[in-house]
């Protein structure tokens, strides 16, 4: 029996097999790792980070509950067994804008500071990984402050 991570990574590889995951499943979950990473980058996962990334992912994705269920426990095994954000990142290179790319940036943003704090851990995973989308200095910070901005909070 495949592991969910195998099943990714086959997916990312092979991605014609047609008991693979579709396209759009394999930016959802990239997607949702990189969100999930976000979440459990500091010392404790609040539960008011995990809503903001199941919002974030519903609205995003249109998924209803069932799809956002599986989606989200897919994520959260994938991103356990995962060991650097390439495959991900490399997806969304080949998939996304520009714009799509430094929005998947926000998001993570606005995970980090959906509990009222921005965590050192949590900082650096989101400045490597708009690194690893190609995204520029100045469209991360955009990304940031927009983020920070909708958390209401202030320096």
């Amino acid at each position: 029996m495949f592991s969910p991570f195998k099943t990714l990574l086959t997916s990312f590889f092979m991605p014609d097999q047609p008991s693979g995951p579709s396209r759009a499943q394999r930016l959802q979950l990239a997607t949702a790792v990189l969100m999930v990473e976000v979440m459990r980058s500091d010392a404790n996962v609040s539960p008011v980070e995990r809503d903001q990334t199941l919002a974030t992912l519903r609205l995003r994705f249109a998924l209803n509950d069932d799809a956002l269920t599986q989606l989200m426990a897919q994520a959260e095994q994938t991103a356990k067994r995962a060991n650097d954000y390439f495959h991900f990142t490399s997806a969304m290179n080949d998939e996304f804008t520009q714009p799509e790319k430094i929005q998947v940036v926000e998001y993570m943003w606005q995970v980090a500071y959906a509990d009222g704090t921005l965590d050192a851990n949590e900082n650096h995973l989101i400045s490597k990984v708009a690194g690893l989308l190609h995204v520029t200095h100045g469209e991360y910070i955009g990304a940031k402050m927009r983020a920070k901005e909708a958390a209401q909070l202030t320096d």
